[in-house]
């Protein structure tokens, strides 16, 4: 084993110790739930807004309220 100087193992040891804190926030930051729950809701706007699938749910809202009201004249 090198013989090392304390002072040099001392500044290792503190790099170290920043670099594990450093990456230990970042983790943080991403696992915040408030976090992951906005990103969720960003992408699912973003989705719904494209044009093909407002077209999709249109449609698809357009079947129910015809089946409602069909239904509802059969009673």
């Amino acid at each position: 084993m090198a013989d090392r100087d304390p002072e040099a193992i001392k500044k290792d040891i503190d790099q170290a110790r920043d670099q594990l804190a450093a990456t230990v926030d970042s983790l943080a930051v991403r696992a915040n739930p408030h976090r992951l729950a906005e990103d969720a809701k960003a992408k699912i706007v973003a989705f719904v807004t494209k044009p093909p699938v407002l077209l999709t749910l249109a449609g698809a809202g357009t079947v129910v309220v015809v089946v409602v009201i069909r239904r509802i004249r059969r009673r």
